[in-house]
């Protein structure tokens, strides 16, 4: 270890001021096998120092062919390696100026080891969650109701929380969130999505129920609605329906449902439109209003993000385009849609990039980057900036 007096002397031969610098002087020296592998730097904001120095957790989450997450308990971290041209050094015992006592006036010399060095870290940058693969995963065996007498339910393909956390690069919250988007529900433990058409099944014995009953739909009880469809199918499942298409509130103590006339319209609407490649719009639209139950309205902007209409073609027509069914990456996802149409008119390609934007973006924005504009009849549309294979 150096000297107090070969310090000063190197002081001076760098023509530094002794007053200019701390009083404690760390007299750094290499621990034996040091090497660069041995550690990783990260670079933390506060936020997430703050959740680390309060004992919660990181975790790094991506299977063998993914790129890897970091994730908090409710955001999600792309990892990036960033290089430096200094040499980062690893120094536990090392005290920064804010951890040096003001009493410590005259100058001493401060033995520190250094456990490790290298020359990039891990930067950090919040993004979208990646959460396609979960209802891929699920899709695997989805829930297409209670088995019959003498059947046997399959049992592979089944993931619980815990599975999909080691699967799913997201955090649990974005997880628990997108669970409810796709109409999941916990079945014996297990994480299950519904079979379309068994969840249009269960949506029609509600539906039904209610027109027969006379109820409004937004008063419809809970606890007479799973007495009356008990017969027909799982309490469980009439209660996961009503959770999946009506907001619960309670009434005297009564719980009840008010059935949301928007999700209700859609669901039907994909139902129609599941098995047709194209569908004539006028026609659909009068075979739409007909399938919802009396006293709801449908409405084209109810749609948005799951169907995708023509007007320039003779007739128009409507097919199904939902978000879900899209690449997750931006480049691509753009190249997908123009493939599927040359030219987009902001209104009709807001829905399928909107869930792109990351924080304080707008589809302005994305727009400007990834397409280019130009009027057509006094309209303005957007096609690719790139040409696209069709």
């Amino acid at each position: 270890m150096r000297t107090l007096e070969e310090v000063k002397a190197t002081l001076e031969i760098a023509k530094l001021k002794e007053k200019d610098l701390q009083s404690t002087i760390h007299c750094l020296s290499f621990g034996e096998n040091v090497s660069s592998a041995d550690y990783c730097l990260m670079e933390l904001d506060d936020t997430l120092c703050k959740l680390i120095e309060t004992g919660q957790s990181l975790i790094i989450r991506g299977d063998k062919d993914e790129r890897a997450v970091l994730c908090s308990g409710d955001k999600t971290y792309d990892l990036k390696i960033a290089d430096t041209s200094n040499l980062l050094l690893f120094v536990p015992e090392c005290r920064i100026p804010d951890q040096l006592g003001c009493s410590e006036d005259s100058p001493q010399v401060v033995p520190a080891q250094v456990w490790g060095f290298c020359n990039s870290y891990w930067e950090l940058r919040k993004q979208r969650p990646k959460l396609k693969k979960l209802k891929k995963l699920l899709m695997e065996n989805p829930y297409e109701g209670p088995t019959l007498r003498g059947q046997e339910e399959k049992t592979e393909s089944r993931y619980t929380m815990e599975d999909l956390l080691e699967r799913i690069q997201a955090s649990e919250q974005e997880i628990k969130t997108h669970l409810e988007v796709i109409h999941a529900c916990q079945i014996d433990g297990y994480w299950r999505v519904l079979d379309f058409d068994y969840e249009m099944k269960l949506l029609g014995h509600v539906t039904q129920l209610v027109d027969s009953e006379s109820w409004s739909f937004n008063k419809v009880p809970l606890q007479t609605s799973l007495d009356e469809l008990a017969p027909l199918e799982p309490r469980q499942m009439i209660e996961h329906c009503l959770n999946c298409y009506g907001k619960r509130y309670t009434n005297n103590d009564e719980v009840f449902y008010a059935l949301h006339e928007e999700k209700v319209c859609r669901g039907l609407a994909l139902l129609l439109l599941q098995n047709a490649i194209k569908f004539n719009l006028k026609e659909f639209q009068e075979v739409w209003q007909q399938s919802v139950p009396e006293g709801m309205s449908t409405r084209l902007d109810q749609l948005k993000g799951v169907a995708l209409v023509d007007r320039t073609s003779h007739p128009k027509t409507i097919c199904l385009l939902r978000i879900e069914d899209l690449p997750e990456d931006t480049q691509e996802r753009f190249n997908h849609l123009f493939t599927l149409r040359e030219k987009w008119t902001e209104e009709d390609i807001t829905p399928y990039i909107q869930d792109l934007c990351g924080e304080k973006q707008t589809t302005g924005a994305l727009l400007t980057k990834y397409a280019r504009s130009s009027m057509q009849n006094g309209i303005k549309v957007f096609n690719s900036r790139r040409p696209v294979a069709t």
